[in-house]
């Protein structure tokens, strides 16, 4: 019992001191695992996949695949600059950006830690122009900026009592590989981590922020999500609250009262909002 109990204090005790802070948001996040960690797994498992599915991935010379790179480029250098110039440089210092398209009817889109981006096909049509697109790559993004893979394997840990280990943060832990494994769904190649309703509504929020520095209307998110709920019916959905994702109507509802908060980040990629 003892032990039991010295091993909840520590994990307890490991879980409070191992916190960071989400840029623009301010949340606090639990953080037990650090980019020397989650980086080079996620290059890794990024270029396995572009080598799993090479024959669809489209070349940089393909129509399509030019559209994504340039709104895709577009906002990672308004998210580089905003980073740099308010105090983050350290948490970006590392990435490796990059971004891919791949040719399958999958309404999807993610962004792995380091910045790897991959925009499948078959959510262009939903995102019509180029202001739906940065709206999904936006989102997408800002997941990798708040740290959502680290802080989801972080609570894994925690879980799992790795968070008592006092090894939890060598490189080389093999608890760490196997639960990023797990979460990213490494070997499947089209199963990628699905995140909590609060890190989604998050990642809405700053993804807004960064389409708007790129200097795309963030007015145009809603009629986006508006789209993609319409392309999603029929799909057998479960209910919001067995669901990791908020419900459509939960969604942009958040959004619309996330506006004018971005609004003031219009065409502003030094990160300074207008007042």
């Amino acid at each position: 019992m003892k032990k039991i109990l010295l091993i909840g204090v520590t994990t307890i005790g490991l879980a409070f001191s191992s916190c960071s802070t989400v840029p623009l948001t301010g949340r606090s996040r639990l953080s037990l695992v650090s980019d020397s960690q989650v980086l080079p797994m996620a290059f890794q498992a990024y270029s396995e996949f572009l080598t799993e599915n090479k024959n669809v991935v489209l070349p940089s010379s393909n129509a399509q695949a030019q559209r994504v790179k340039n709104v895709g480029n577009k906002l990672i250098a308004s998210v580089k600059n905003y980073m740099n110039n308010n105090g983050h440089a350290a948490l970006i210092q590392d990435y490796k950006w990059e971004v891919n398209v791949v040719q399958s009817k999958e309404l999807n889109a993610w962004c792995m830690p380091g910045g790897k981006i991959v925009v499948y096909t078959g959510i262009l049509p939903v995102t019509m122009d180029d202001a739906g697109l940065a709206t999904v790559v936006g989102h997408e993004i800002a997941h990798a900026i708040a740290g959502h893979s680290a802080e989801r394997m972080s609570q894994e840990m925690v879980a799992q009592g790795a968070g008592a280990i006092g090894n939890v943060a060598l490189a080389n832990n093999p608890k760490t590989q196997s639960i990023f494994n797990t979460l990213y769904g490494v070997g499947t190649p089209l199963a990628m981590l699905s995140y909590g309703r609060s890190h989604e509504l998050e990642a809405d929020r700053l993804g807004l922020i960064f389409m708007s520095m790129a200097g795309y209307n963030p007015q145009s998110a809603t009629a986006f999500w508006q789209r993609m709920a319409a392309a999603s019916q029929g799909s057998q959905k479960p209910p919001e609250f067995l669901s990791t994702h908020p419900s459509d109507a939960t969604r942009i509802a958040q959004i619309q009262k996330y506006l004018p908060e971005a609004q003031r980040y219009y065409n502003s990629p030094s990160g300074i909002p207008k007042k």
